[in-house]
């Protein structure tokens, strides 16, 4: 444990000890009679000694010692029951200490500086320590009183939690306390007398990463516009990243790109948002993306155990994971053995006798009569109450029709092994009951088609030429159980959908929602809109070479998949490249069963891919580009750019390789996809541009490295598709070019999995928290530069300055939006609105940049004077206004001729500008329009005067020659109005 650093003179005690490590200013040293020999009188004593005292007064054996060089001073600083306890304090004390001690000159300051970091890394451990205890300990609440009066915010700022650190300003590092708080990241130290504030609001930063420098292995970066800041010496560095991490994502989700993102209840509403609530969010993003599951889906208990896994003969360790409607396993081998139980299919939940063999056992009893054994669990009893409770609850929502004369039902658990062999496929690959089949065709809509489209349309004499055979009896990929078993099972069921319908749960989806897809339909059909004015569009080039969808039969079922998806769910709608995946699912699926594949998709698989801005794609593509950074180094050095191979990837991620690629190959990748997630669509990317690194590098364009990919990915087939291939995509090269080799699909993604899949999904997940940042980023600084462009022809402000007051601007609204509470925020941030649009600001603050910027200001009267200018520029009265109408006003005020600015003043004190409230009625302004006893007169930068009341008098004469013209823009005050005194003009008039 660490220690208060007191001054200690040790000439004599140094006896007492023996030194074990040192260094220029730390000594680790043991106490004489532990862990010696009985040989020494010194250590006999010494050990005798400490084994009479009390507990209490018992000395630690090890400790570490704080000496400046040249003193004869020492500070102890930590001490340690174990050898391996102060080994661990000695570490971090060289990994982050030691080197930058040399940065000081003077040694009071090195002792300062070390004794300052211990005191922060004592009260970090004591307040982690009261938070495990209590939800508002001592500690923290000092902390927020210490908070509050070092940044002043509003009452409505939460401090999330704090931790102590070092802030390096160049070589010099500053201790002091990190506040992380809901909207924004906070510095403070006070060191040899200077005091040191740093505030980043969270969504100004572009870059949040782990990182190293000259004297530190390991720190946090954050990146914004204009500044880099370094913080390390962190008592639990990962721990802080995290939290860091998440608590970036939500805030910047949820100001900048919340037309698809979904909070967690808990995070509603910010001031709920704690340290607990956000490691809970990572925990449950982490579930749902690993086990593939819905984002309302909430993980309740995380539980170390083993399960009988009959296809290795053992218990396989891992973790159990309960949540709403599920039970998982994963085994602590990556890859190993995959569980998904829908609690819809369990019939029983039971605890099993104790025994020395099966410690804490229970068995989990599924309807298409299986068990699954599950040992070595802690707390078994509250964890039984707690799922039979749920269970309870899941089969009364959700009752579920059981034919017990059967062995099969409907549904039935997901069971995946990367060790399995065909020989032992267990659970998941259970043909589907037709009894149940029948039954639930006829209670859905007569117009679906009843059967997958490539039954439809099978070639007379031969299998489909779109057999989704995935490879060859003998190749061994990563997931070689899954090509094989699944071969086996296409051979003997022939129904190859079951596989994707189950690996993506779209089978819970369909059985715990009967009639919903067909009651869709009839809402849907019929309804004429945007969206389905571009499904119509699409509809015939979604598979044109394809004969199912060369009639009205495979037209129609694409028409009401669609848009009955676009009718669940609006947000989304529909998107192109959509179309494909869907009339791909057609083929192989029943018409319900394909919507519910898309929903899977569109909603889980593939989370913000198909919205307005397609952020999900960009940030895949952003991962993809760090990863060809990391696997592929030589290519990624001669393509300086990776944006380009981006622009080509973009279409693979997309459309899962269905555009780009020969149907009977493209189909193969689908079942990977459907497996392992996107993380499948990763790898084989990756294994593509390895296969074609050397003509990339040798390629002098973007074109000709589109030309190189295009043809490879036209020459993949699939040698088990006993037809002949549909169609050619990319055909479009010239007939003189040599042929180019023929490569094979099982060939392919066999080395995409032995070569690229050591990516896990937390490593993914990870990466598209990093890249997600600065992807909306990226939109920020695009919309920016559109508003820019679009108002710079307009205005006469100076593109610097023009630059500047978008970001106060911008900066107003995101106030509102921290500690106000204003209407949806939708309506302050639309990004399908126009560039200029997208923020807008209310009165209120309007007010506070008019203050800041104008400069017409007339002292305790410059609020009313703001309210008039927010009406007069809130044309469409909804009580917001947009940057180009508030930077169009500034530039009158600043630039304008003078008649522009007479003409402003004048719309000021005339309706809507002018109302009959009280504060208008108390308002000076409505004194006479000129003043007589302040002539407009001004001082030119020679220290001439110029004299405005000629140019106001022919600026009159030039308005009464435009008399129907003015008379149009100017309203005339109406009877009413004339009861009110002329105002005063009481403003300061800024000449140009």
């Amino acid at each position: 444990m660490w220690l208060k650093p007191e001054e200690v003179l040790l000439k004599n005690a140094l006896k007492l000890w023996v030194t074990q490590k040192s260094s220029c200013y730390f000594i680790l040293q043991r106490r004489r009679g532990h862990g010696e020999g009985g040989g020494r009188l010194t250590g006999r004593l010494v050990g005798a000694l400490d084994a009479v005292l009390d507990s209490n007064a018992r000395v630690a054996p090890f400790r570490i010692l704080l000496q400046v060089p040249g003193s004869q001073v020492y500070s102890p600083i930590a001490c340690g029951a174990t050898l391996e306890e102060i080994t661990q304090h000695w570490d971090w004390l060289e990994q982050n200490l030691l080197h930058t001690l040399s940065v000081f000159d003077n040694k009071d300051d090195i002792a300062s500086f070390v004794k300052g970091k211990v005191k922060a890394l004592i009260a970090e451990e004591t307040s982690s320590r009261l938070a495990e205890q209590e939800d508002e300990p001592e500690k923290f609440r000092e902390a927020l009183v210490k908070f509050e009066a070092r940044f002043n915010f509003p009452e409505a700022e939460k401090l999330v939690t704090y931790y102590s650190c070092c802030c390096w300003k160049g070589r010099v590092p500053r201790q002091g306390w990190l506040y992380l708080s809901v909207h924004h990241v906070c510095f403070y130290s006070f060191f040899l007398g200077k005091e040191l504030k740093l505030v980043v609001p969270w969504v100004d930063i572009q870059k949040l990463e782990r990182t190293s420098n000259v004297f530190l292995t390991d720190t946090i970066r954050i990146t914004t516009q204009n500044k880099e800041r370094d913080f390390s010496m962190f008592l639990n560095l990962d721990e802080v990243f995290k939290i860091m991490e998440q608590l970036a994502d939500v805030t910047l989700r949820r100001l900048l790109d919340n037309e698809g993102f979904d909070l967690d209840p808990d995070l509603q509403e910010p001031s709920q948002i704690t340290k607990r609530v956000l490691e809970a969010r990572a925990q449950n993003e982490f579930f749902r993306a690993f086990f593939r599951l819905p984002r309302r889906e909430k993980l309740h208990a995380v539980l170390d155990c083993s399960l009988w896994t009959p296809f290795s003969r053992c218990h396989t360790a891992g973790r159990m994971f309960a949540s709403d409607s599920y039970i998982c396993f994963a085994s602590k081998e990556d890859g190993c053995c995959k569980v998904i139980l829908p609690l819809r299919e369990v019939v029983s939940i039971e605890k099993m006798e104790d025994t020395s063999l099966l410690p804490s056992p229970i068995i989990v009893s599924v309807r298409s009569k299986m068990a699954f054994q599950f040992i070595e669990l802690r707390d078994r009893d509250s964890l039984v109450e707690s799922l039979l409770a749920r269970l309870k609850q899941v089969h009364a929502d959700h009752p579920v029709r059981y034919d017990t004369s059967r062995d099969e039902d409907v549904t039935s658990p997901v069971f995946y092994s990367a060790n399995m062999c065909s020989d032992h496929r267990f659970g998941g690959l259970e043909t589907l009951s037709s009894q149940n089949n029948e039954e639930r065709e006829k209670e859905t809509n007569p117009r679906l088609h009843p059967e997958a489209l490539v039954a439809a349309f099978r070639q007379s004499g031969s299998q489909s030429p779109d057999s989704r055979l995935v490879a060859r009896a003998g190749t061994k990929p990563a997931p070689s159980w899954f090509l094989v078993g699944f071969v086996n099972h296409c051979a003997t069921t022939g129904t190859p959908q079951n596989v994707a319908f189950k690996s993506s749960d779209a089978v819970t989806d369909l059985a715990a929602h009967p009639g919903y897809y067909g009651n869709l339909v009839e809402e849907s059909m019929g309804k004429c809109c945007l969206v389905t004015e571009e499904i119509e569009r699409d509809l015939h080039r979604s598979l044109p070479e394809h004969p199912a969808f060369q009639n009205e039969t495979g037209i129609a079922a694409l028409r009401r998949v669609l848009t009955a998806y676009a009718h669940r769910n609006p947000q989304i709608g529909y998107c192109q490249s959509m179309n494909i995946l869907t009339s791909v699912l057609l083929l192989y699926a029943k018409e319900e069963e394909a919507f519910w594949l898309l929903v899977a998709v569109c909603e889980r698989m593939l989370p913000d891919y198909f919205n307005h801005r397609v952020i999900g794609a960009q940030v895949d593509q952003s991962v993809f580009e760090e990863l060809i950074k990391e696997q592929l180094p030589e290519l990624a050095e001669h393509m300086q750019d990776l944006s380009a191979l981006a622009s080509i990837s973009l279409s693979w991620f997309l459309t899962l390789f269905l555009s780009i690629m020969p149907l009977e190959s493209a189909v193969n990748v689908v079942d990977c996809f459907f497996y392992d997630g996107i993380k499948a669509i990763f790898q084989l990317g990756l294994a593509v541009l390895e296969a074609n690194a050397e003509d990339l590098c040798r390629s002098k364009d973007d074109g000709q490295a589109l030309m190189v990919l295009s043809r490879f990915l036209d020459h993949i087939k699939n040698e088990d598709s006993p037809g002949p291939p549909v169609g050619s995509h990319h055909a479009f090269f010239s007939d003189d070019q040599e042929p180019c080799p023929v490569t094979d699909i099982a060939d392919l993604i066999r080395d995409s999995y032995e070569k690229f899949g050591d990516q896990s999904v937390a490593q993914i997940e990870h990466m598209r928290r990093k890249h997600r940042i600065r992807v909306l980023q990226g939109h920020e600084d695009t919309t920016k530069q559109n508003v820019l462009r679009v108002v710079i022809p307009e205005v006469s402000v100076l593109p610097e300055d023009l630059e500047e007051l978008y970001d106060l601007f911008k900066r107003e609204h995101m106030m509102s939006c921290y500690w106000e509470q204003p209407g949806p925020l939708a309506l302050r941030h639309d990004p399908s609105r126009p560039y200029a649009e997208q923020y807008r600001i209310d009165a209120r603050q309007f007010a506070r940049l008019f203050q800041l910027v104008s400069p017409w200001t007339c002292g305790a009267h410059t609020d009313i004077l703001a309210e008039r200018t927010f009406r007069l520029l809130d044309d469409n009265m909804d009580h917001l206004i947009e940057f180009k109408a508030f930077v169009s006003c500034l530039d009158i005020m600043y630039n304008g001729e003078m008649n522009e600015k007479i003409k402003l003043l004048y719309r000021l004190h005339i309706p809507p500008a002018l109302t009959e409230n009280d504060r208008d009625s108390q308002s000076p302004l409505k004194n006479p329009l000129l003043s007589t006893s302040r002539p407009l007169v001004f001082g030119k930068s020679k220290g001439d005067t110029i004299d405005y009341q000629k140019q106001l008098k022919q600026m009159i004469k030039d308005l009464a020659k435009e008399k129907d013209k003015t008379e149009k823009e100017l309203p005339k005050m109406s009877q009413q109005h004339n009861c009110f005194p002329i105002p005063r003009v009481t403003v300061q008039l800024s000449p140009t």
